[in-house]
C-alpha cells in the first residue's frame, strides 16, 4: 500500500473516501475490520479510533453505493465485481383471454338486459320535476 495523504486530505477525507482509496489500491478485498485499520494508520489516528468507530465505519461503508459487501465480512470496490441479471420469460404469468365472438359481429346488444328500457326509467325520473322560475317561487315552494 503506498498511498500518501496530505495533511488537508486527512482532515477532509471521510472513512469511506480513504477506504475507497486503500482498496483501490489493493486491487482486492478485505476484511472490514482490517480495511479499517488501514484506513485508521493513514490518518495518522490512535488505536482506539478503531474501538470507537468501528460501527461508524461499518454503516459508512454499506450505505455508500460504491462499495459491496461479500461473504464472511469482507468488502470491495462494486466496480470490481460485475451484476448478474437473471430474466426469467415466465409464460404463467400472461392470461390469454378468448376473444368474444359476438362482440366482433357487432352483437353487441347481446350485452344488455332485455327486460329494461332506458326510456321508461328517464321519464320516471323526470316526473317529479319542479321549474322555478325566480328566488321568489324557491322561497314560496314547498321543497
Amino acid at each position: 500500500m503506498k498511498i500518501k495523504l496530505t495533511d488537508e486530505e486527512k482532515e477532509t477525507l471521510s472513512y469511506s473516501d480513504v477506504a475507497f482509496l486503500v482498496l483501490q489500491s489493493a486491487n482486492k478485498k478485505l476484511k472490514i475490520q482490517d480495511l479499517f485499520k488501514k484506513v485508521i494508520k493513514l490518518l495518522d489516528l490512535d488505536e482506539n479510533e478503531f474501538e470507537e468507530n468501528i460501527g461508524n465505519f461499518f454503516e459508512e461503508i454499506i450505505t455508500d453505493k460504491r462499495f459491496i459487501m461479500l461473504d464472511n465480512g469482507y468488502c470491495d470496490l462494486k466496480i470490481n465485481h460485475s451484476t448478474k441479471v437473471i430474466v426469467e420469460d415466465d409464460d404463467e404469468d400472461y392470461e390469454i383471454v378468448p376473444e368474444d365472438d359476438d362482440f366482433e359481429d357487432g352483437n353487441e346488444e347481446d350485452n344488455y338486459d332485455e327486460d329494461a328500457n332506458a326510456d321508461d326509467d328517464a321519464e320516471d325520473d323526470l316526473q317529479d320535476l319542479v321549474i322555478l322560475d325566480s328566488a321568489d317561487e324557491l322561497e314560496d315552494s314547498d321543497i
